[in-house]
């Protein structure tokens, strides 16, 4: 299995090890697109998205993974009452990576953590989906 795939997998795993504020099962997709029907439920997907490596000497390589989180449901009204949980629950899972090695591959550290769209007023607009992307950069350490 590729160090990405794995890296997914093992967010997956930590994501669903927790309890977290608003309840959800994690899943890793290759490309999250769901019927509106599907969003009723919060859907959160672990996709990977990209690796870079580079030489760190003549002998070993320095690795970083990006993996991308979408944390997303679809909304009755949109308002605060019902988006302010989802952003609560993005800003839980932001804290909860920072600086963490997961479980499942302890080889990986989370450098960074960003959260670009919070939430993307095109879904909003044209889906009346609450929709919400974190980044998080991983290096590979050991």
């Amino acid at each position: 299995m590729s160090t990405i795939v794995a890296l997914a997998d093992a967010v997956v795993s930590e994501l669903n090890a927790e309890a977290w504020s608003l309840p959800f099962v994690a899943r890793r997709l290759y490309r999250p697109r769901f019927e509106p029907t599907d969003l009723k439920m919060l859907q959160v997907s672990v996709v990977p998205r990209a690796l870079v490596i580079e030489a760190a000497s003549r002998a070993d390589d320095s690795r970083q993974c990006q993996i991308d989180l979408a944390v997303q449901q679809r909304l009755d009204a949109e308002t605060a009452e019902e988006i302010d949980p989802l952003l609560g629950l993005v800003d839980e899972i932001a804290r909860h990576f920072r600086l963490r090695r997961p479980a499942a591959m302890p080889s990986a550290v989370c450098v960074k953590v960003e959260n670009e769209p919070v939430y993307a007023v095109e879904h909003l607009d044209e889906l009346r989906c609450f929709t919400s992307l974190l980044t998080l950069s991983f290096r590979m350490v050991g």
